[in-house]
């Protein structure tokens, strides 16, 4: 199993979108996720990108964009509690 732990330690909104799927998770400061797939080889299991245009930026958005790789794409996204993370995670009316 492959785990990551993304946390956001910035002031504004971090989305946390799931590759290849455009699955959203948004965080607010402070709060945190795990991601786990059911790799289990020596590949990488993620990749890693961030990304925000202006008009993200004027809103207080920056993206972390998370691809699974090597693996199924089935991933399980959960909270700091362990409580599974449903898609578009506290995502703001109208985004």
């Amino acid at each position: 199993m492959a785990v990551m732990e993304v946390q956001n330690d910035s002031t504004e909104w971090l989305v946390v979108w799931l590759e290849p799927l455009a699955y959203d998770y948004w965080l607010r400061r402070g709060e945190g996720l795990r991601i786990r797939t059911d790799y289990v080889g020596d590949e990488l299991a993620f990749h890693v990108s961030t990304h925000a245009t202006d008009a993200d930026r004027a809103e207080g958005v920056e993206n972390l964009v998370v691809y699974v790789e090597n693996c199924s794409f089935h991933a399980e996204v959960t909270d700091q509690n362990g409580n599974v993370l449903e898609l578009a995670h506290q995502r703001p009316e109208g985004r």
